[in-house]
């Protein structure tokens, strides 16, 4: 019959082997950890300094936990102290409440400077004029029109580097998350309300942008590019498409809502308005809330943000 002990001591290894290889496959996660802008990089401090202050807590009690388990196992001549009538350690009290009061303390400090910090909608602090890149999650694709340069995209992204994006957020669909992991964290688009968020690419590069929500069939196919490039390039690219590509009309807006998977598409104009219409087609009395904005009519969206407003 098998020695259930030397079993355990051989296939355990084994389990740690494959939990890390498991692990190292998880490479769009990964990328969260390696940001390519101010929003990202602050999220990815918080990250590290959570786990570092959750680590302090965890890894001891672990250590302690397996240390014991050891000492105190069941084997013919243990010597381990045995000490039936032991119930309390003024010493010990002090420290497994103590510590564990002190760092929720630091990590709610903080976890509040840094959450008033990323605020979504607050403008990021820069010299250089944000531009505004308004966002539409349909079933299943994405829609970003640029009002300031009258061209739209469906499911590609182009943006200048260290240059401030606004990005406006609603839905035209179930509610969908939009998500570029190496620029900064989520935000949902929801029906009927226009959300803000504020990032920047301080690098030039292809970024991965997603869905992050369940909305259907679909749902895993919602990913579209990100092109970080330079102010020229970017100036260059806004010229080309709306020299070479047709204008999004209402009836090709329609036609875009409707439910199915789409590839890369680019337009030289859209509808004037087509963003709010899309925000008050669900709204009663022809409002919308805003994501730090509150109730709003159905008006353009500010073209620009001033260097004077863009303090974070």
């Amino acid at each position: 019959m098998p020695n259930p002990k030397k079993a355990l001591r051989t296939v355990f290894p084994l389990l740690i082997v494959a939990m890390l290889l498991l692990l190292a496959g998880c490479g769009e996660q990964v990328i969260v950890m390696d940001p390519k802008g101010p929003i990202g990089q602050s999220q990815k401090d918080l990250i590290i300094i959570s786990s570092v202050l959750c680590g302090i807590i965890l890894v001891p009690v672990l250590l302690l936990t397996a240390y014991i388990v050891w000492k105190y196992r069941d084997k013919p001549g243990n010597k381990a102290a045995y000490k039936p009538n032991w119930s309390h350690s003024t010493l010990m009290e002090t420290v497994w409440w103590g510590i564990p009061i002190v760092i929720i303390i630091i990590l709610g400090v903080v976890t509040v400077k840094y959450t008033h910090a990323l605020e979504p909608s607050k403008p990021i602090q820069s010299e250089t004029k944000a531009i505004t890149v308004q966002v539409t999650s349909l079933d299943w694709k994405w829609l970003f029109m640029y009002p300031e340069q009258g061209i739209a995209t469906v499911n590609y992204l182009q943006i200048p580097e260290g240059v401030p994006v606004k990005f406006e957020l609603t839905s035209d669909a179930p509610m969908n998350s939009f998500w570029i992991p190496q620029l900064g964290g989520q935000m949902y688009t929801m029906s009927g309300m226009a959300m803000t968020l504020f990032l920047q690419a301080d690098h030039t590069g292809k970024y991965y942008g997603s869905g992050a929500n369940f909305s259907g069939a679909h749902f895993a196919d919602m990913n579209f590019e990100v092109d970080a490039v330079t102010k020229d390039q970017f100036q260059k690219w806004v010229t080309e498409v709306k020299r070479s590509t047709p204008v999004l009309t209402k009836a090709g807006y329609e036609n875009l809502a409707t439910p199915g998977k789409a590839n890369p598409q680019y337009f030289s104009g859209f509808p004037e308005g087509l963003f709010n219409q899309i925000v008050n087609k669900y709204a009663v009395g022809g409002g919308h809330s805003g994501h730090g904005g509150g109730t709003k009519q159905a008006e353009p969206a500010p073209a620009t943000t001033n260097a004077s407003d863009t303090k974070r």
